[in-house]
């Protein structure tokens, strides 16, 4: 009604009226920012649309007039409020987890055990086949490249056994502990210690006292470590090798070990699948033992002590950048700040290049960590259609060559500014230790 002029019993439109374009976006900010016309005559053309009044109506048998101009055009310095107004991750996302569960094709969610298992026996040929070739080739410019591609395939292990923990293997818990533990057993690894303590990092990510992996230390527990566990900490490559000591120990100010059924890492009624898991780890360790003496050390330090290394070096680094390293600082939680999804979006996604593949798109982190009972082939996919539904809340990750090595300036980069948090505060932000490395 307001685009109306009312005139002697008659209402007609207001013709349009348009801004002229400005060629410089600043050109006109001096200007007022209401412009307010006239209106135009109120003489009604044979053109115009015309509304005639109940001339029955005694309320409108007198002759008046009333002329409607309202301001049409608001000009808006739309680009100093973008300049002005900058992202804040740490802010309530204005979406809900069921709105990116809606967005995710249904069939993403379909697990395949036939596929699962089609993974599995190739990974586990391609890792007999590496270890026979270098063997009988048991040449020293074959080595290196053994331990590199070996190490890896271990890491590849690793992440099946990993679905096979958070249940997106397949739909029978039966299939995924036997496979779990036959994956992680023969890398070292005690399948429902660790099942157990990556629930908890899930249910708990980017919480600062809560979560499990990689989480932030409190100033004051910072400042409680003694000088040479601060420089393993935070020194390259020492920290890549951290992996088998937090299974034992856990991380500083965490206590128990994934190995003990009494650790506080686990329930009461847990007990019987932590025993059963370590027991399956010493009798991989007894195995290894045993082929020392039948292969010789040495041999046996060729072909899976290195290995293993290379396998616990993929581990850390993995899992390290997938909450540590963007460009901007993310933020960590405590209290009422924090929920699921915050915490969840804190995540990072990275690129691996070639490595995408043979370690089952693990890189596609955000929406595993939001939703893990998708399996690790639907993760690409569910990853595109969540996007639109994520917006800046997700942080497209930098493109990788064959090889990521760009990941590595990055790695280097937050191990030395991201050591503790403030004890203080409900939204926190890693902080550096000036004098840590004197």
């Amino acid at each position: 009604m307001a685009n109306l002029v009312l005139s002697e019993c008659g209402i007609r439109p207001l013709p349009r009226i348009y801004t002229t374009p400005r060629s410089n976006p600043l050109s006109n900010i001096n200007k007022p920012i209401f412009n307010f016309r006239p209106s135009p005559s109120s003489s009604t053309t044979s053109s115009s649309l015309a509304f005639r009044l109940n001339s029955r109506d005694a309320f409108f048998t007198r002759n008046w007039a009333l002329n409607v101009s309202t301001p049409l055009t608001v000009e808006t310095p739309i680009e100093e409020e973008h300049e002005t107004q900058r992202f804040d991750p740490g802010a309530p996302p204005p979406f809900n987890l069921a709105d990116i569960r809606a967005a995710i094709p249904k069939h993403c969610w379909v697990k395949n055990p036939w596929k699962s298992m089609s993974y599995v026996v190739r990974d586990v040929a391609i890792v007999f086949a590496l270890a026979a070739g270098a063997a009988y080739l048991n040449n020293w410019l074959v080595w290196p490249l053994y331990w590199l591609a070996q190490g890896t395939m271990f890491w590849a292990l690793f992440v099946l056994g990993h679905d096979c923990g958070h249940g997106s293997f397949s739909n029978d818990p039966r299939l995924n502990s036997v496979v779990g533990h036959l994956l992680h057993s023969s890398i070292l690894v005690p399948y429902h210690g660790w099942r157990i303590s990556h629930r908890t990092h899930h249910q708990n990510h980017g919480h600062v006292e809560n979560d499990e992996s990689w989480h932030p230390m409190s100033e004051k527990i910072y400042k409680s470590l003694d000088k040479p566990t601060r420089f393993f900490r935070f020194t390259l490559p020492l920290v890549m090798l951290a992996y088998p000591f937090y299974l034992w120990a856990r991380s500083p100010g965490k206590k128990g070990s994934h190995y003990h059924p009494d650790s506080d890492l686990f329930l009461p009624k847990e007990k019987k699948d932590v025993l059963t898991s370590t027991a399956c780890w010493t009798a991989m360790a007894a195995l290894l033992i045993c082929l020392n003496f039948v292969m010789g050390p040495m041999q046996m330090l060729k072909l899976y002590g290195i290995p293993y290394w290379i396998n616990v070096m993929w581990l850390d680094f993995v899992t390290y950048l997938h909450h540590h390293g963007h460009e901007d600082k993310l933020p960590w939680y405590r209290g009422k700040e924090w929920s699921y999804l915050r915490g969840g979006l804190t995540t990072l996604d990275r690129d691996y290049g070639l490595i995408n593949n043979i370690h089952h798109d693990i890189g596609t982190h955000v929406i595993h960590h939001l939703f893990p009972q998708i399996p690790h082939y639907h993760l690409v996919e569910a990853t595109e259609a969540a996007k639109p539904v994520l917006g800046k809340y997700y942080r497209e990750p930098d493109k990788s060559g064959p090889f990521p090595v760009h990941l590595l300036e990055i790695l280097a980069k937050s191990i030395k500014e991201d050591h503790f948090v403030s004890d203080e505060g409900d939204v926190v932000y890693y902080e550096a230790d000036p004098n840590l490395y004197g």
